[in-house]
């Protein structure tokens, strides 16, 4: 909306600032913080008023003595929601198709996450995970036809990047394999931003770091010059993506006020889908999908620790009667937990120590996958 005010630059000359995707993007991170601080209390109280709170322990972690946590508001991925889709139309080109693919992605996830979390609590039981695999595979249909519609990305959507190659180790995967594809990275993203919310401030923390990179990625991959001297695809239009990021950026610092030990809500699957989903939007918007394993370092080591768990399970209960595991618990954040647990420590005083080493391991994987844009 404000990018327009660049057009009565020949009237008064310092409004050509707001052509620059620099300011904006900074501009939309500040805006969604702000209005994060601004609607949290009242939302916090809402769905307090409302008892859209946690409504038991999770079974996992009954031996750790949660019960702090219960009854703490839920679905505050809402102030996620609100405040980065805000922020984004105030500050983005208006009209811009990378960040109309990037928006609707990251509303759809977000709502699907709503509806999830609106069963769990109404009902106690959520969506299947054959639901919401079907509803996310739909929406990768959708997002899929749309890029197959446009002339700018028709054939770049079906190519296959590489971190560290200059060049598509696949020129075209066709229909079926840009779907696989695609719904690999959405599906993955999403959910595994999912299973690393388990800790105050832990999923919200390294998810920051990550939209921080991709910020930084999108940026270049809208910027000629920089996209030339990188080697990595130059996307016309692209750099807005820039100002989303932007505002998911804002949006999590804000959230992360509220979440922060002891959280004041949860963004529960209304925002890990969202954001998960926003990512992997991005990611495949501007041809860095495969980076995103780097940059997600952290979310990968969560999603690997409950796959492992499982497969080992069933492996092990089929050979010896028994099933076994590999780590005290899954995800990886509530193996150190018990791990804490079972060394005598506070589990309350470790929650805080996991969190941050988890938000360093998550920045270090985000700056080693802005240093893949020059390894080529």
């Amino acid at each position: 909306m404000f990018y327009w005010l660049c057009q009565f630059s020949d009237v008064f000359s310092p409004l050509r600032i707001f052509r620059y995707i620099t300011l904006r993007a900074v501009l939309a991170a500040g805006t969604a913080f702000i209005l994060s601080l601004i609607i949290g209390p009242w939302l916090i109280e809402k769905l307090r008023v409302v008892k859209y709170g946690e409504l038991c322990e999770d079974g996992r972690v009954a031996g750790l003595d949660r019960k702090a946590k219960v009854g703490t508001p839920t679905m505050g991925g809402l102030m996620i929601l609100f405040t980065t889709v805000a922020a984004t139309v105030l500050w983005a080109m208006p009209g811009n198709f990378y960040v109309l693919c990037a928006l609707t992605t990251f509303g759809f996830m977000g709502n699907l996450g709503f509806i999830d979390d609106y069963l769990k609590i109404k009902r106690k039981r959520g969506l299947s995970p054959r639901v919401k695999m079907a509803a996310q595979a739909g929406w990768t249909v959708v997002l899929l036809l749309a890029l197959f519609s446009n002339a700018e990305t028709y054939m770049r959507v079906q190519e296959l990047m590489v971190p560290f190659v200059k060049h598509p180790v696949i020129s075209s995967m066709g229909l079926f394999g840009s779907l696989a594809f695609l719904f690999l990275v959405l599906v993955g993203s999403s959910n595994a931003v999912n299973l690393t919310d388990g800790l105050d401030g832990l999923a919200i923390g390294c998810t920051n770091s990550a939209v921080a990179a991709y910020l930084v990625m999108a940026y270049v991959a809208g910027h000629f010059a920089f996209a030339g001297y990188l080697q990595v695809p130059f996307i016309q239009g692209g750099g807005e993506l820039a100002v989303f990021c932007g505002a998911l950026l804002g949006a999590g610092l804000g959230f992360l006020w509220f979440n922060c030990h002891p959280a004041r809500v949860f963004m529960g699957d209304t925002g890990s889908l969202a954001i998960g989903g926003g990512i992997a939007a991005v990611a495949i918007l501007i041809k860095q999908e495969l980076v995103l394993v780097i940059v997600g370092g952290v979310f990968v080591m969560e999603a690997a620790s409950v796959l492992i768990q499982q497969s080992w399970f069933k492996i092990t209960k089929r050979i010896y009667g028994e099933g076994r595991r590999v780590f005290l618990c899954a995800p990886l954040h509530h193996h150190f937990e018990y791990l804490a647990k079972a060394q005598g420590k506070s589990v309350d005083a470790y929650e805080n120590r996991i969190t941050i080493r988890f938000w360093i391991l998550s920045i270090a994987f985000a700056l080693i996958g802005l240093a893949t844009l020059k390894i080529r």
